[in-house]
């Protein structure tokens, strides 16, 4: 099968077109012949090599890829009690120690799988398994009191996007941060106050929030700046794991997808929310898989608002 690969660590010209075996569904497996793969900024450290000692012992081509979407072709079991042969669907790929997303055909656990959204394209569904299931992650760790006051950096980021509406979904009032450009983008999709984004956000949110946010959501990684946000108590979820310095009984929680990955019942809870209308789902733009390497040059550049993806 065709996929997108690297032989040799580094830069984004290292990609390739690469050919592998096809793979094939096992029990409780299913296959997707993949439509669409989002290119994500875990998957440039793949393509690094900064994962390396993570990857395990598999020889190259290594294949990045962190979520699809695309039609069931494949069911080990038979029967799965939410897809069947021809279903269109979406799944997170985990690529350390197999191959990932980037591939005409990916083999998941059934549980890493879920019927795309209702009404939406596979290449807009590609973008929800990862992101979402990670906001999603970060929610259910943070357990905000009912109607609580949250905060999250990187608002405009495809994690602080689906974090957003997801706590505005739980009926949280939501404190974000923006540039002056990501404003408007931030509070179309449903925050409550937007503060200025950087060094000072903690002194910005406390501005909107005197009494401090219940919990926030460090999607920009600012780990210790954010401390001064958080009232007594709260807890702050960090996407790169917990900074170990704390203060005044606030609760640090590292938040990692692989935790979720199996979790087919949140990811099939995210499907509902997009068929809502709670959760939009963005794509900057798709281009076939052949550009992957000008798509990762771009992303690198910074700046994006939705996620790239490739098509196969």
């Amino acid at each position: 099968m065709r996929a997108v690969g690297v032989n040799t660590w580094g830069g984004p010209e290292v990609l390739e077109i690469v050919e592998l075996p096809e793979p094939h569904a096992g029990p409780g497996q299913i296959r997707l012949r993949v439509h669409a793969a989002t290119v994500n900024p875990a998957d440039t450290l793949i393509r690094s090599g900064a994962r390396a000692d993570r990857i395990g012992s598999i020889p190259p081509p290594y294949v990045p890829g962190m979520e699809v979407a695309g039609i069931v072709d494949e069911i080990g079991d038979r029967t799965d009690e939410l897809l069947t042969l021809g279903s269109p669907a979406m799944a997170i790929v985990l690529p350390l120690g197999s191959y990932g997303a980037y591939s005409e055909y990916v083999v998941v656990p059934k549980g890493s799988v879920a019927p795309a959204p209702a009404g939406t394209d596979l290449v807009h569904a590609a973008t929800l398994p990862m992101n979402g299931l990670t906001a999603r992650r970060a929610l259910d760790l943070l357990d905000p009191p009912p109607g609580a006051t949250v905060a999250v950096t990187g608002a405009a980021g495809a994690f602080g996007g689906y974090f957003i509406q997801l706590a505005v979904n739980a009926g949280h009032q939501v404190v974000a941060d923006a540039s002056e450009t990501d404003r408007q983008l931030v509070a179309d999709l449903g925050a409550h106050m937007v503060v200025s984004r950087g060094a000072k956000v903690a002194e910005h949110i406390r501005q909107v929030a005197p009494d401090g946010v219940a919990a926030l959501a460090d999607g920009s990684v600012q780990k210790e700046a954010v401390l001064a946000a958080v009232a007594d108590g709260g807890a702050i979820a960090s996407v790169r794991g917990p900074a170990g310095v704390t203060e005044r009984g606030i609760r640090w929680t590292p938040v990692s997808v692989y935790d979720v990955a199996e979790d087919r019942a949140r990811l099939d809870g995210l499907r509902v929310l997009v068929e809502s209308g709670a959760i939009t789902l963005r794509v900057a733009a798709s281009c076939p898989a052949e550009k992957a390497s000008e798509v990762h040059e771009r992303l690198q550049q910074g700046g994006t608002r939705g996620r790239f993806v490739l098509t196969f």
